[in-house]
Order: C-alpha cells, then structure tokens, then sequence
C-alpha cells in the first residue's frame, strides 16, 4: 500500500504510484477504496484550494465537536511545510507535532484525523494547497492554536524573514 504511518496516532502519509512518460505523468489522487483499505473510510464531502505566495503561514486551525473535520491535503503547484499537531483528548500523541514536506514534485499527501490543528507554511515562491474535509465549514466551530506555541515547540524552517501569519492565527490560544 502506498501508505505510510507517521509517528502521530491516525496521521498518515499517502504516496501515490505516479506513471510518467513523454506526455507527462498521471496519478490518482484519490480512490476511496484504495484509502479505505488503508483504514480511512472517511467520505470527504467539501474539497478547498488556497494559493499563498513564500512565508505565509496558515494555521494552526481545526474544527471541534459534532463539525470536526478530517482533511486529506496536498500541494498542487509548489512545496509546503505541512504540521499535524494531535488535540485529541486521551491519545497516545496528545500535543506531539509532525511535519513534513508536501510539493507539487513529490506528490505525497497527508491525511489529517478529526481532532488534530492543521497548518503549513509556503516554501516555494507561491504554492497552491488543495484538501478534502470530511464535514462542513462551520465558522461558530472553528478553533485553534498558536502556530509558535511553546509547549508544542513546532519546529518551523528558517525562510530568512518573519512568516505572514493572518490576525486570527497571531490570536489562537497558548496550551500553557
């Protein structure tokens, strides 16, 4: 299978067979039995698209209670850093981060469970950032977390200047 565990509970990592040839190079991206073989039985029901020029930093974000979402994420043009960290109440990861590099070149994916803050960082000059939930926006259930919290200790890479980082993600709560 191409899929790989990560050292987060639930959080995986999918690496697509990828044919290429003279014309190009075609993969699926997703096939539900194929993930459902996997363990992940989610039905993705919302797909989103974001495009952010190097340095910006989007999350760390989630949603809880009943809209809780999982995503399946992937970078379509450009190279991501891309962070998991687990809020899930009595799990074996509880406040451990994993972070990896998404790209339009390596095509990996990383599928993010229900409970976990999600967020990336731009690497390339632009990138182009696509993921599936697995529920509904809700803004009334949208929370998150700092994305310099200490306790997390996320280690972000040194691009050389400050991260651009929205209002509402320099206001999410510290855990400590």
């Amino acid at each position: 299978m191409p899929f790989f565990p990560t050292p987060l509970a639930g959080v995986q990592r999918f690496e697509p067979r990828i044919f290429g040839d003279e014309r190009g190079y075609f993969f699926e991206s997703y096939n539900q039995q194929t993930f459902q073989q996997a363990g992940i039985d989610n039905l993705f029901v919302q797909d989103n698209q974001a495009k952010s020029p190097r340095g910006v930093l989007r999350g760390m974000h989630q949603q809880t209670g009943e809209a809780a979402q999982a995503k399946l994420v992937r970078v379509i043009a450009g190279e991501v850093f891309d962070v998991v960290v687990d809020l899930r109440p009595g799990s074996p990861t509880l406040h451990q981060w994993y972070g990896c590099i998404l790209s339009a070149d390596n095509q990996q994916q990383l599928f993010v469970p229900r409970g976990c803050a999600h967020g990336y960082l731009v690497l390339s000059e632009t990138a182009i950032f696509a993921y599936k939930c697995d529920n509904f926006y809700f803004p009334q259930a949208e929370a998150g977390l700092r994305y310099d919290d200490p306790t997390i200790g996320i280690e972000w890479p040194d691009l050389g200047k400050a991260f651009t980082v929205a209002a509402r993600d320099l206001a999410w709560p510290l855990l400590g």
